[in-house]
């Protein structure tokens, strides 16, 4: 078995100086929300596509992330490509900043993905989220791809329970505003709440989603990107050697 070390973590590929601190966190957010695309349908269900899963996982003992990119054809949910990050925790825990901790290192496992994601799947939310720029949202605008946000639970959010069967829906509420859906994706199961990152239509992504979790409740892309994940935390090596990759 190979043992990964700590590499860069992706800080290269970010733009400016990453913020160090709360008000510099909101003051990125405040900034790069205005980027957000919400007026494109993004790409076609059911049409050929690479699409991309993305999770992280931490060991707060060593302050360390590890983060996985799995991509997956869309029809068949065949794995063509896999490629993981470790790095330092790049921002302290502060709720509704969590993108902070977690991009630089997920950019490092999408950099070394050799095929173009479609449609990039976060274990998360996008515009569910308080600020209305949650962690696909701010993956979307830093590489221009389309993402989307599923997420195990509706936040802070109000939602009345889908239907029963596979493919209900009901709105996600802040208030009278619809921010995502809470989707069934089986029978009887528990919903997923899926929102809109970056260039996907909210109609689009809830169909995405369900096209992606043919069998359990979590996005197959979901389910690759956390195991392959934990299994890079595991495998990490001690903390300041580097592979250089």
């Amino acid at each position: 078995m190979t043992t990964a070390h700590l590499d860069h973590g992706g800080r290269e590929n970010l733009p400016g100086d990453w913020p160090t601190t709360e008000a510099e966190a909101l003051a990125v957010q405040d900034e790069l929300r205005g980027r957000v695309v919400t007026d494109e349908a993004g790409p076609p269900p059911g049409e050929p596509l690479v699409v991309v899963g993305v999770d992280v996982a931490y060991d707060d003992e060593r302050d360390v992330v590890a983060a996985a990119a799995v991509a997956l054809d869309a029809e068949t949910l065949d794995v063509v490509e896999e490629a993981t990050a470790v790095g330092r925790v790049a921002f302290p825990y502060v709720p509704g900043l969590l993108a902070f901790r977690e991009i630089p290192t997920v950019l490092a496992a999408l950099d070394r993905l050799t095929v173009t994601p479609g449609l990039v799947v976060c274990d998360g939310y996008g515009l569910a989220h308080p600020r209305r720029f949650g962690l696909a949202a701010h993956l979307g605008v830093l590489t221009g791809l389309p993402t989307i946000g599923v997420a195990k639970n509706p936040f802070t959010f109000t939602y009345a329970p889908p239907g029963p069967c596979r493919g209900d829906t009901s709105a996600l509420l802040d208030g009278d505003e619809e921010v995502g859906r809470a989707l069934r994706t089986q029978d009887g199961v528990k919903p997923v709440f899926v929102s809109v990152g970056h260039r996907v239509s909210l109609d689009h992504a809830c169909a995405h989603a369900l096209r992606l979790a043919p069998d359990f409740r979590l996005p197959e892309t979901t389910r690759a990107a956390d195991s392959l994940c934990r299994r890079a935390l595991s495998e990490v090596g001690e903390p300041g050697r580097s592979t250089g990759a």
